[in-house]
């Protein structure tokens, strides 16, 4: 019951939002309340299933072989953790940034995001495809509103270019793939070593695994991506929740998911188009840094700076080793930690100085000061140097391609981070070691509200202790690569 009740709390919490609608105190409280209770619930499933269990429980069987039922194993309960706690941390940053800012319809931002969170419980413990593709629907259907949370325009634009995208490639190709998988193995279940071998040839298993891996759009792999950087017109809160608390970590959780539990590490490494996927993983991870490289807004940089980091990924998984599954997997929590940290920075620069191009923050360190230096320590993380976490899934993935003798990926990767150093440190360079021109002096300090600076600085120490205690997270995904 309590997998029931992981999903069921957060889907039931708009509510009792919406009931305190007039009253923002009591509804924020709610929020926060709700967030804590589900990481607390998906908390108390960690011990067992470390120690071998698979809390599951069946709810519906439509059709033989096609059920709507969950389970919770540990690449499941490691995204589950990762979103729960993250959405604590994204409820108190908001309360501050919202009401810095005084957007209008909180009340229906808090009611959405707290069901893109039940959608994503959803994903993460999903006990098969056809339940995972049912909930992977919702998390789209339900972040909709917020990307178009601003009402202009722009707002609506990005919206439909997100529902086009995202709906496409999942109605036009993941649910091919779906019902094609179904209709060969006659089961969708998330099955240790996979359901594929044995069954089809290497020929149609690659025809299945482009339909995936494309269909999976939230991914954001080329072509599939550019609903990414459009959907920047959200509020910095949803710009959070789609780069690191749900929707694109639903994506490239998936396309894990698919790799161990549909195809199998193993006839994953036999499928020749495995190796074509990498090098469209490769080509999109260095092109989308390249473009970052050319943004002047912040938050557009981030954007693509997210379409190069899910490559790594997305390239983690199409390597078909143990040591690329554990480096993607590690780099979806230590991404999510970094990026987000670096999004909850460009709002609080938004919402102390109202600058959101890069080209206008000389000297802003200097008011600034605890932000920059959070945007600093989350950037040398994504880049992947000690003392940070982003170092331990850049060391294993580096570690898979040397397994499987891709030297050629491992240049990829490289490239990408040095590609990263020229895209992020900049930023902070420009805000610590420049002045504003016209202002030779310090304007005093002008941090963003001490709600936005909590948030950052929670997030901004997990990067830090993820370098030092990585174990947690590597035991998790030990248990999925042995089975």
């Amino acid at each position: 019951m309590t997998v029931l009740a992981c999903i069921a709390l957060p889907l039931l919490a708009p509510v009792l939002i919406t009931a305190m609608r007039r009253w923002p105190n009591p509804r924020e409280a709610i929020t926060l309340l709700t967030s804590v209770g589900l990481l607390l619930l998906v908390s108390s499933l960690h011990d067992a299933v470390l120690h071998g269990s698979r809390p599951a429980i069946d709810l519906l069987e439509p059709l033989p072989g096609l059920k709507i039922g969950f389970e919770v194993e540990p690449l499941g309960l490691l995204f589950a953790l990762l979103a729960s706690f993250l959405w604590v941390v994204t409820s108190v940053y908001s309360i501050g940034y919202l009401r810095s800012l005084n957007e209008w319809h909180q009340t229906s931002f808090y009611c959405f995001f707290a069901m893109a969170l039940g959608s994503t419980m959803g994903i993460a413990f999903a006990g098969n495809l056809f339940t995972l593709f049912i909930f992977y629907e919702l998390l789209t259907l339900s972040t909709y509103p917020l990307v178009t949370h601003a009402g202009t325009a722009a707002a609506t634009f990005a919206g439909r270019m997100y529902l086009g995208y995202l709906l496409g490639t999942s109605v036009i190709l993941l649910l091919l793939a779906l019902i094609w998988t179904w209709t060969l193995a006659g089961t969708l279940d998330f099955r240790s070593g996979g359901i594929l071998e044995g069954i089809v040839t290497p020929g149609v298993a690659g025809i299945l695994l482009i339909l995936f891996i494309f269909g999976i759009g939230k991914a954001a792999l080329i072509p599939f991506h550019l609903w990414l950087p459009a959907a920047m017109v959200a509020p910095t809160p949803v710009s959070a929740l789609l780069h690191a608390v749900a929707v694109v970590k639903a994506g490239v959780f998936t396309v894990l998911k698919v790799a161990v539990y549909l195809f199998g590490i193993d006839f994953l490494a036999e499928i020749p188009a495995t190796q074509w996927l990498m090098y469209v993983a490769a080509t999109t991870l260095l092109l989308a840094a390249l473009v970052a490289l050319r943004q002047d807004n912040l938050k557009l940089r981030l954007a693509w700076s997210t379409i190069s980091q899910l490559s790594y990924i997305v390239l983690g998984a199409l390597l078909a080793t143990p040591l690329g599954i554990v480096g993607g997997g590690m780099h979806i929590v230590t991404h999510a930690f970094a990026k987000i940290t670096l999004f909850f920075c460009a709002g609080a620069i938004l919402v102390a100085t109202q600058k959101t191009r890069i080209s206008e923050m000389h000297g802003l360190g200097r008011r600034m000061p605890i932000t920059m230096g959070a945007f600093f320590i989350a950037s040398l993380s994504i880049i992947g140097l000690p003392p940070l976490g982003g170092f331990w899934s850049k060391w294993f993935l580096a570690l898979g391609t040397l397994d499987t003798q891709q030297y050629l990926m491992l240049g990829v990767l490289l490239a990408g981070s040095m590609l990263n150093v020229a895209y992020l440190l900049p930023i902070p360079m420009r805000a610590f070691f420049s002045r504003e021109p016209g202002n030779p002096g310090d304007s005093g300090l002008q941090e963003a509200p001490s709600a936005c600076v909590a948030a950052l600085l929670v997030t901004t120490a997990a990067c830090v202790v993820l370098f030092f205690f990585p174990d947690p997270v590597y035991r998790l995904l030990q248990l999925l690569v042995q089975g």
